[in-house]
């Protein structure tokens, strides 16, 4: 399936955007500002859940040890939930992604020393990170002299990616439409005549057609979700479009 582009052709609609994105986790948190919120925590803490490996491969990039990376991670994760840690909001033009790494690279200078690298924040967790899982991730990592700011933005990316297309898998297994995710997964969708149709239409006992058909719906959702995804850590519908073109650039170098 073709993947972040799709995201570019659907929900470009501006009715009921207002509505969307008063409710999106980062534009709750943005809206908090320097509050206490519970709210804003909660769906701060949401965001930081799903988008904590970018930070351990920037962290790995800068020359951290696993162990290293995974503590000052978890050690600035502490001081985000646990101190309303929002003095980089100003140059975080709206977007979460920008925000985090603004704030993290402002908390890695505090933590040059390395003599008090002692688990940060006390051994204590609020997240859930899988350090064994994230090291074997980081290890299958192309080596292409990416910069370590490059690293983080293109894992951004595919994160993204791969939050979207579970939340498709998943809504397709509610729906007793496994298989069919199965099937359509990985088709393009823009070979005129592709074989690969026909051998499924022929699994699922379906006409070419229809499997064309389900196939395009599929990279339809896709887009829709992953416009979605994206919704919810920037702070305004213009932002999602540019963020999609800033990710597509990403990718492609």
């Amino acid at each position: 399936m073709d993947q972040t582009t799709q995201a570019t052709d659907t929900g470009n609609s501006p009715a009921g955007q207002s509505d969307i994105f008063a409710t999106t986790h980062w534009s709750i948190v943005l809206a908090a500002g320097q509050a206490e919120s519970p709210v804003s925590q909660r769906a701060l803490a949401q965001l930081c859940e799903g988008y904590w490996y970018p930070l351990y491969v920037f962290a790995r990039g800068q020359g951290c040890s696993p162990e290293d990376a995974q503590d000052l991670t978890q050690g600035f994760f502490l001081r985000l939930l646990r101190k309303n840690y929002f003095s980089d909001l100003k140059q975080s033009k709206g977007k979460f992604r920008a925000f985090l790494i603004a704030a993290f690279k402002h908390f890695l200078s505090d933590q040059r020393d390395r003599q008090n690298a002692l688990k940060r924040g006390g051994g204590e967790t609020l997240l859930s990170l899988d350090a064994q899982d994230a090291e074997k991730r980081y290890q299958l990592e192309p080596v292409d002299g990416l910069t370590p700011d490059k690293h983080f933005e293109r894992r951004w990316a595919y994160t993204l990616m791969e939050k979207a297309q579970t939340q498709l898998r998943e809504e397709y297994v509610s729906e007793g439409k496994g298989e069919l995710y199965a099937s359509l997964n990985g088709l393009d969708g823009h070979e005129q005549g592709d074989p690969t149709y026909a051998e499924k239409a022929g699994q699922l006992g379906m006409s070419v057609p229809a499997i064309k058909s389900a196939a395009l719906r599929m990279r339809q959702r896709y887009g829709k979700v992953l416009r979605s995804e994206i919704a919810q850590t920037v702070a305004t519908p213009a932002e999602v479009d540019e963020e999609i073109r800033h990710l597509l650039a990403i990718i492609s170098e």
